[in-house]
């Protein structure tokens, strides 16, 4: 009907969320890439809400082995890139990572800003009838800008 706003009935709880750690990776002389993990939280007793830094060592390890060669990291203030447990892993890691932080408040020079506005841009208007769907919509954008 003209002038009424549409309503799409979807089914589900609202419970849970994907969460979305990555890098923009550049090596001299090579295609940029984008290397990024993707975890679902469904409210389940035990689940792990967010990526700790366990988690985002084993991005890091994971993403040397890709790039086959030492890491210089540079990012931004997020808690968890400043907790003890991350510190340690820098630390015992230094041979191969060397890590920069981006002054407080500075989105313009982390290139992954970017990234994520353009995956929340196409999530914007889709009406998921459940939490997977919207980690596949999430990992086919991610495929498109890799």
């Amino acid at each position: 009907m003209i002038g009424r706003t549409p309503v799409v009935r979807v089914r589900g709880r609202g419970s849970g969320r994907v969460s979305m750690p990555g890098m923009t990776c550049y090596k001299p002389g090579e295609r940029s890439r984008l290397i990024y993990a993707i975890r679902e939280y469904r409210g389940r007793k035990g689940e792990p809400k967010a990526f700790g830094s366990r988690s985002l060592r084993d991005l890091l390890v994971r993403a040397r082995i890709q790039l086959g060669g030492p890491i210089v990291l540079v990012w931004d203030n997020l808690r968890l890139h400043l907790t003890v447990g991350m510190r340690e892993s820098i630390a015992a890691d230094a041979v191969w990572l060397t890590v920069f932080q981006l002054p407080t408040h500075a989105p313009d020079l982390n290139p992954q800003e970017g990234i994520w506005a353009l995956v929340k841009r196409d999530l914007g208007n889709l009406a998921a009838a459940d939490l997977g769907q919207i980690t596949r919509a999430v990992k086919r954008r991610l495929k498109q800008i890799q």
